[in-house]
């Protein structure tokens, strides 16, 4: 997309439409190469497979001007960290080949195994921009191999806690905090490794980016970002423009907080539009809770920039420009906005969560341009010690299910979606560096919320354990709370977590739990699927029809959910049909609700 034409700036510079277009790919290319570097880099699978990692380009006062794709989570919080370095290593103090690391999550960051790292872009001997990396590591330390304890009680209890430090001077490691680092951590081998691998991505990215400014001269790119940004901001207030004012509120839940088991937590945010701005204020949330389920403050805007940009046009620059219409309210010492030493450690799947909360907000606004909900997502640590050498490993599994029908379309099948986009490791990769074995990952029938646009489905995974004893830490959500169906669409089926034993008894997991598998025992994981956009009994039977044939829903279902009457080979009975459907939309009534929650009701 070309951004518009010729225009002369209040600096006088004139603007090639060209070249504003060469630069805003040059820089994309950047931030793609940076994290291309890092994921082929990196030692452990959680990167080279899940790619669960994010790169990005700064300005020197820590404004994001090119972003990769790999983790929308990321899309916020990476930004924070950043300025919280900037704020104690001001770029003036900064040389070329320094590098700062830090993964505070109340300084901006996420959770522990996140950690930032940036170096100064030096161009002409003036530092002229930041390239940086957060990377999620294998283990930082902590009472849990891995970092991910969904039991524990403060921050402490989840490894150690990185203010912004330099770790690197002028191209030289700084050994005692290298050596301090490494001493903290079951797996030093890996954690040396996988920096190894943001070094080289960070370092990557500021060569590119000092190429660039020595084609076209620093102060030329650096105005160009600058309009970049400014068109970004202008193209994204006038789609936001374009919905009504007013205020949407809307609440959702996790199911427990890894600590109180039976206790869901609430989740409210009031969207207010006001012409082309958008403010989001989550008053009314729960108060922050005794488990990792909270999530530092970084996150709401994060979640935020995330939906609007859902809203907006896709093929607008990832730059801070978005994000200037929007603001955010956090209420202190809630699970939103918790306060120090709360743990954060599985505060993804509230995140999850959050993004529902918005797009629930939005959809009542803007009712075309919103999904129903979706899975969420489940991350699943297997850890323990090698019989062989007792050296400590870990697997992170990151588990997804079925993306939300969107209003004009069905939802994609098993697929991390909204705020994670982290990729699943290849079973013959889990295979070999773990002692797993996967006995079957199929897509679920019937897991997806039934509407004129199908929710995408979620999938069985089969785990057994080959070697053990494995520790497990489980942190999941939406086993109670289902992922909602939208304008007539059916909520989806819930995650289901199973522990079959060897002597044959079985265990239901709850959505966060710390347990044990030993030798021979099998885990068994079913994810949801998305919710449903509109009346399912609109949707075309011969669509119906081909659903039951790919096995994504059953007869009963095509009959109970759809109305629609199949004969054992599959053909359309059609005059059975309209009458079932008649039938259907007599006992329903008219859809005069938004929102189908199952259980918890509509609204």
């Amino acid at each position: 997309m070309m951004l518009n034409t010729i225009e002369a700036r209040s600096d006088s510079m004139a603007i090639d439409p060209i070249t504003l277009e060469v630069i805003r790919n040059r820089l994309d290319v950047v931030a793609a190469e940076m994290e291309g570097t890092l994921i082929r880099s990196a030692f452990s699978v959680v990167l080279k497979e899940g790619a669960d990692c994010s790169c990005a380009l700064f300005t020197v006062s820590g404004d994001t001007m090119a972003q990769s794709v790999a983790l929308p989570q990321h899309l916020g919080v990476l930004a924070a960290t950043v300025k919280s370095l900037l704020r104690a290593f001001p770029p003036e103090t900064m040389e070329e080949g320094d590098v700062y690391i830090m993964n505070d999550p109340y300084d901006g960051g996420t959770h522990l195994p996140d950690i930032t790292a940036l170096t100064p872009v030096f161009s002409s001997g003036r530092c002229v921009a930041m390239a940086a990396s957060m990377a999620h590591h294998s283990d930082l330390g902590g009472m849990a191999i891995g970092s991910l304890p969904p039991d524990a009680t403060e921050l402490f209890q989840e490894g150690i806690v990185l203010p912004p430090v330099k770790l690197i001077a002028r191209g030289v490691f700084d050994e005692q905090i290298r050596g301090i680092l490494l001493k903290n951590v079951r797996m030093p081998a890996f954690l040396e490794a996988d920096l190894g691998a943001q070094f080289a991505s960070i370092k990557i990215g500021a060569a590119r980016f000092a190429e660039i400014c020595e084609e076209f001269g620093e102060d030329t790119v650096l105005a160009y970002i600058d309009e970049l940004m400014d068109r970004s901001e202008a193209l994204t207030r006038a789609r936001i423009a374009e919905i009504p004012d007013g205020s949407y509120t809307f609440i959702d839940y996790i199911d427990n907080d890894g600590i109180v088991l039976d206790k869901r937590v609430k989740i409210q945010a009031t969207l207010t539009i006001r012409g082309s701005d958008i403010h989001v204020d989550f008053a009314g949330t729960d108060p922050q809770v005794a488990g990792a389920a909270n999530a530092a403050f970084s996150h709401a805007a994060c979640v935020t920039y995330y939906c609007v940009r859902c809203i907006t046009d896709p093929r607008l620059p990832n730059n801070a420009g978005c994000f200037r219409p929007i603001s955010v309210s956090l209420p202190e010492g809630t699970l939103v906005n918790p306060r120090h030493p709360a743990p954060v450690n599985a505060r993804t799947m509230t995140v999850c969560r959050m993004t529902d909360v918005i797009f629930g907000c939005l959809a009542q606004a803007a009712p075309d341009r919103v999904r129903a909900s979706s899975s969420g997502m489940q991350g699943v640590s297997f850890s323990g010690r090698r019989a062989t050498d007792g050296r400590a490993y870990v697997y992170l599994e990151l588990f997804c299910g079925g993306m939300g029908a969107r209003p004009t379309k069905d939802g994609v099948d098993y697929i991390e979606t909204d705020i994670t986009n982290m990729m699943n490791a290849p079973t013959e990769a889990v295979e070999l560096e773990y002692p797993l074995r996967i006995h079957s990952m199929r897509l679920k029938t019937d897991s997806g919320g039934a509407g004129l646009h199908r929710g995408g489905l979620g999938m069985c995974k089969i785990f057994e354990v080959v070697e053990g004893p494995l520790e497990v830490t489980h942190r999941g959500d939406r086993h109670f709370s289902r992922p909602w169906g939208l304008k007539g669409g059916k909520p989806a089926m819930p995650w289901s977590s199973v522990i079959k034993r060897t002597d044959g008894s079985e265990h239901k997991v709850p959505a966060r739990e710390r347990f044990t598998l030993r030798t021979g025992d099998i885990l068994v994981s079913d994810t949801a699927g998305g919710g449903g956009y509109g009346d399912p009994l609109s949707r075309p039977a011969a669509r119906v029809a081909n659903d039951v044939a790919e096995g994504q829903i059953s007869l009963s279902a095509a009959q109970t959910d759809y109305g629609v009457v199949l004969d054992a080979a599959l053909h359309i009975d059609v005059t059975a049909t309209d009458a079932l459907r008649a039938q259907l939309a007599t006992e329903r009534g008219a859809i005069t609700w938004t929102f189908d929650r199952g259980e918890d009701g509509r609204d």
